[in-house]
């Protein structure tokens, strides 16, 4: 057998990072990617628990550390801006609500891209037109025209994936919207952040407001949250997107209006839906899926980036243990992490149900106290709950 051919969509983090354990397998790894180079910036993702391990796996650790954003806990404050409470980064082992490890997505990308761009063959502003699948491999068209037959394709293309759509069904299936909006810019650091997150909540209406730091001491990331119960603006229509966070957020209070202010001068503008997808299984012949893809436990859940990486481990090794068979290394793969993600979903719709606001009606009375033992069980096993078996000595 010749060298296995691999097509991964997806150029954020999922996808390099699959892209680097693939080549050190042996593989030839081809990573398209719509967009037409990489998308900097973005929201602050952590690493936890055993996705640390995986970054000193591979090689990482070093070039992911010198580019954290360093911050250095998280004070919630009320809306004069008085400290109600303060938890630090160094919390739970680094594992805490501020991870040790925190780096702005893109800056995660690019570390992962610079790792693997030499072996890899990243083609940027292009996406896969048409997918045809065989017994012995998978014909695939480019938008840009160009037609090959790959061997495996995966797709590592996020919460809206279009490979997903085209090879699983359509999104209403498989994305479940929790209730919550996000959003996320960048804005002048004309607040006096250093190095600590700053978060405004208001329990009545659901909705905060937050200011966080990052690696350019002189920019800050403003974000939001609010309650939406039905999610209908198309993800990639920004001015709808932005007409909808002034709506629901101009009289949050704090530092909201300023925030605002800096809104249509913002170069890297993101929201969407706070949602998570639930697929029956993660593969289909030739084609399966990686992170949010096929598995988002939603922003909320503080573990995409942990998900992503380590699914992006698991699923290089099974598929090399397995020679290179889809039916048998995508099958183990998603046996080693669906009870890892599963937790971690239950974090991502727990968070959510804490934000959002009390029910209005008098009968239901207050939510039951949490029991604090199984809390802190499902947190132990959304952190650290998968194995990380050993593949180094798996043939190539």
């Amino acid at each position: 057998m010749g060298t296995t051919r691999v097509l991964v969509a997806g150029a954020s983090i999922a996808g390099p990072a699959l892209a680097h354990w693939l080549r050190r397998h042996g593989a030839e790894v081809t990573v398209v990617e719509r967009a037409p180079a990489l998308r900097p910036g973005g929201q602050a993702v952590d690493a936890r628990g055993v996705a640390r391990e995986v970054i000193r796996r591979m090689g990482l650790d070093a070039g992911v550390r010198a580019a954290r954003t360093e911050t250095a806990g998280a004070h919630t404050v009320a809306a004069d801006g008085t400290v109600l409470q303060t938890q630090r980064a160094d919390d739970h082992g680094g594992d805490g609500y501020i991870a040790e490890i925190e780096i702005l997505r893109g800056d995660l990308s690019q570390v992962l891209y610079d790792d693997t761009r030499e072996g890899v063959e990243y083609l940027f502003g292009d996406r896969i037109a048409e997918l045809t699948q065989h017994a012995d491999g998978v014909d695939v068209t480019f938008a840009g025209g160009d037609r090959r037959r790959f061997d495996l394709v995966i797709g590592a293309d996020g919460l809206h994936s279009a490979l997903r759509a085209s090879v699983f069904g359509a999104h209403e299936e498989f994305v479940r919207h929790l209730g919550l909006v996000l959003a996320f810019y960048s804005v002048p650091n004309e607040f006096g952040l250093d190095r600590w997150l700053l978060e405004y909540q208001d329990p009545a209406s659901g909705r905060s407001a937050l200011l966080r730091p990052i690696a350019d001491a002189t920019r800050a990331m403003a974000m939001f949250s609010f309650p939406q119960a039905d999610f209908a603006v198309d993800h990639r229509d920004i001015d709808a997107q932005k007409r909808l966070l002034r709506e629901r957020v101009a009289d949050l209070g704090w530092e909201t209006p300023r925030l605002l202010a800096h809104l249509d001068d913002a170069p890297d503008f993101y929201l969407d839906q706070v949602a998570q997808v639930i697929l029956p299984r993660w593969s289909r012949g030739r084609v399966g899926l990686l992170g949010d893809a096929a598995c988002s436990a939603s922003p909320m859940s503080g573990q995409g980036t942990g998900i992503a990486l380590v699914g992006a481990y698991l699923l290089a090794g099974e598929l090399a243990a397995a020679g290179w068979d889809p039916e048998v290394g995508f099958v183990r793969y998603e046996e080693r992490m669906r009870p890892y993600v599963e937790a971690n979903q239950e974090i991502g719709r727990l968070h959510v149900a804490s934000l959002l606001p009390p029910d209005p009606d008098p009968n239901t009375g207050p939510p039951p106290e949490p029991d604090m033992e199984a809390l802190t069980a499902l947190v132990e096993r959304a952190i650290n709950g998968v194995e990380l078996p050993d593949y180094a000595g798996v043939a190539t």
